[in-house]
Formats: C-alpha cells, sequence, structure tokens
C-alpha cells in the first residue's frame, strides 16, 4: 500500500520525531517581494478574482445583507480579498493575503515543519501538513486557515510556481492601476518610502509604510493610508516563539496517540470477535 507523507505522518510517531531535525532554508529580507498602496486600489476585486482562478479555489460567499465585503475575511478558499477599511469620514479599500514575514510565527510553531521558508516565500507544504492548527492560533495576521476538506492549512503562496517560472504572481498581474507591485524587495522599499512621502505633500496626513522592519521584515510591504487600526493590523506583531518546544513537543506526542488509536481499536474489534465466536460454538454443543 503506498503512503503519502502525510500518511505517514497521521500514523508513525517516530517518523514525525524524525521531523524535529528537518531543515528550511534561512528566511531573507532581500529578494522578491510584493508591494501594496492602497492609494492606487480602486477596489475591483481583480487580485482577488485572479487568485481564485490561478489556484483553482471554489467561490464563496455570506454577503446576505447584499454589502460590499464578501466573503468577510480569509479562509482555507480564499487567499486574496479586498476589504473596506474606514477611519471616522475617511476609508481606503485594502488587500488582504500573506505577508510572508521573515520570523514568521507559523514556522516556528509548526510540529512538523510543513510551514516553512523558502527563500522569501512562506509556504505550507500539504503533504507534511497534519491539520494541527497552530499556524492557524499563531499568525498575528489571521492568514492561515484550516479547511474542512483537506484536513490541512491553507493560505497565499506568492504563487511561487508562477514566479518559479519567471512571472509574477497572478494578483499583481491582474492588478490594473498598479495598486499591487510585484519586484525586488528594496527597490519595492524605496518606492514606497517616495509614495510616502508624495501622499503626506498631498495632504495624507496619516500615510505610512508598513512591513518594512515588522516580524523582522515582511515580504508584502504596504503604503498605507489611514492608521493601522482601520486595517486591524497589529502595531507590533511579535512572533510566536515562546513556546515552540512545548509546541513540538506536543504535535510529537499527537502524532503517536494518532498511530496508537486505530491499533488499538482493531485489536478491542478483533478480541470481541472472538469472544462471540466462543459463545456461539459453545451454545452450538
Amino acid at each position: 500500500m503506498h503512503l503519502s507523507r502525510r500518511d505517514f505522518l497521521h500514523f508513525s510517531g517516530v517518523g514525525l520525531g524524525g521531523l524535529l531535525w528537518r531543515k528550511e532554508s534561512s528566511p531573507q529580507k532581500t529578494g522578491m517581494g510584493m508591494l501594496y498602496d492602497t492609494s492606487k486600489c480602486v477596489g475591483c476585486r481583480a487580485c482577488q478574482m485572479a487568485c481564485k482562478n490561478w489556484n483553482k479555489l471554489p467561490g464563496e460567499s455570506n454577503d446576505r445583507e447584499g454589502i460590499y465585503e464578501s466573503p468577510l475575511d480569509l479562509s482555507a478558499d480564499t487567499w486574496t480579498l479586498i476589504k473596506l477599511a474606514e477611519h471616522g469620514d475617511a476609508w481606503s479599500f485594502s488587500n488582504y493575503q500573506c505577508m510572508h514575514c521573515a520570523e514568521a510565527s507559523c514556522v516556528s510553531v509548526c510540529p512538523t515543519g510543513a510551514a516553512a521558508h523558502n527563500g522569501e516565500f512562506v509556504v505550507i507544504d500539504q503533504e507534511w501538513c497534519i491539520g494541527c492548527g497552530y499556524c492557524v492560533q499563531a499568525c498575528p495576521f489571521n492568514v492561515p486557515h484550516r479547511s474542512e476538506e483537506t484536513g490541512t492549512a491553507r493560505k497565499c503562496t506568492f504563487c511561487n510556481d508562477r514566479v518559479a517560472n519567471g512571472d509574477q504572481p497572478a494578483c499583481a498581474s491582474a492588478c490594473p492601476t498598479g495598486a499591487l507591485t510585484w519586484g525586488q524587495r528594496d527597490e519595492l522599499l524605496v518606492k514606497a518610502k517616495e509614495r510616502v512621502d508624495a501622499l503626506r505633500i498631498s495632504g495624507f496626513a496619516d500615510a505610512h509604510l508598513y512591513g518594512e522592519s515588522e516580524l523582522g521584515g515582511l515580504g508584502r510591504l504596504s503604503v498605507l493610508t489611514l492608521p493601522l487600526e482601520a486595517y486591524g493590523l497589529p502595531q507590533s506583531p511579535r512572533s510566536a516563539t515562546a513556546n515552540v518546544a512545548v509546541q513540538w513537543l506536543s504535535g510529537l506526542v499527537t502524532a503517536a496517540v494518532v498511530a496508537v488509536v486505530p491499533f488499538w481499536l482493531l485489536h478491542r474489534r478483533e478480541a470481541v470477535a472472538q469472544r462471540h465466536a466462543g459463545s456461539s460454538g459453545g451454545r452450538e454443543q
């Protein structure tokens, strides 16, 4: 019988122990990155639809009240989302997706190494993921979500399959206004700072850059025109590293329990069957 890596993890506590030594590439502040400029976003959702199409994600809607936002949040099937940010009388559209942090909490707490850095990308390997949900709880941006269908955590991949072939992420490629830009992160930083200065001169007093140094530097930089609270972004996000050892041990114990229970149930079922067979044999005599 063929077992995938994910199946093996579900049935082998020893195998998961070996994953404690699984290595990953080091996180990087350099390399490629994304720049999102809220002042250029018109809320057309081209990025949202392009993400769905490229990653073959099903549509979902909870817009029962006929408002603009649908769905209301990121999910296992929605990796890029346009929402409306408001602060007093001011408002702007905002794009939400994975920040691809250099110091990523999802990577720190993952007990199997499924969540890992691949250069500037933070990916969740669907074969290694056991659906424990630690990354879902740890992410300060509420990005990963557990899929009921696959039982794994899923999120934006920065379209690393497209980038590997010299293309840009689907969301950036589809943006008609230049609100999403893909390129070298250091060049995007210069561009973002110049844009912030220009916006402030134009009267956007709250314009600022988010992502330059947060969590060691985010792969997704943002030029924001409203205060952080309008976007629901944390002022000083922290990497969930304090309980990493506990999380790894918990993952190991969980896998061991999952491995033992099926065999215990099988043994119990066989014992019951033998008792019934013995009872039937006694009555026949």
